[in-house]
């Protein structure tokens, strides 16, 4: 018979809060409660700005808590992942509060929406930031930022020189060139065989 191999991996250890349904969906509850806070936060403060707004010393014992919250989620038992859940909540509630009492400029995205052809929402903003503060509200919507509109049209270089060329000229349709294969239903025959098909009848 066998032995069994011992599971190195960090949620593997005897005492991981990753042994039982129970454990897992406790832990999951904890975990689950600072991603909810710290989304928020990104909504509020954009992703990443709110600990570069704090002191340095505050932004030390927020990062220094992200580290030990990391280390009870890899390493720690359920006990563990509660306790530093709760500080992990407790730390953005201080670095919530401090920028607040600094009177630090929260994120207001300045945001330019359009309707596309298919129904869905086009939301264009300046910066990654300011992208991550538009909330869909359950619209099917893609947000892009400057960067992003000019790589996409250093794809269309034809869209371009017609706008340096013709200057208020418009958009009014983008159409790939005419492909000739597009008529062809297959390609059984020889490329010089004569098409069975009749051609279309055009009137009088």
């Amino acid at each position: 018979m066998s032995k069994l191999k011992q599971d190195t991996r960090p949620l593997g250890a005897k005492h991981s809060w990753a042994q039982t349904p129970g454990t897992i969906i406790s832990a999951q509850v904890a975990i689950g409660e600072v991603d909810r806070l710290a989304n928020e936060m990104e909504q509020v403060w954009g992703v990443g700005r709110l600990r570069l707004l704090v002191s340095p010393h505050l932004r030390e014992k927020f990062d220094r808590q992200r580290y030990l919250w990391n280390q009870a989620i890899w390493h720690g038992d359920l006990e563990a992942v509660r306790v530093q859940s709760a500080r992990m909540v407790a730390a953005w509630v201080a670095l919530d509060r401090a920028a607040v009492d600094a009177d630090e400029p929260s994120l207001a995205p300045e945001v330019w929406e359009v309707r596309m052809e298919d129904g869905t929402v086009a939301a264009i903003v300046r910066t990654p930031e300011e992208a991550h503060a538009v909330v869909a509200q359950g619209r099917a919507m893609a947000v892009y930022t400057l960067d992003e509109i000019a790589r996409i049209l250093s794809h269309h270089h034809a869209i371009t020189e017609a706008k340096l060329t013709f200057p208020g000229a418009t958009v009014e349709a983008v159409r790939r060139p005419s492909d000739p294969l597009d008529g062809l239903r297959d390609t059984a025959g020889g490329i010089d065989e004569p098409l069975n098909d009749p051609l279309p009848s055009f009137g009088a």
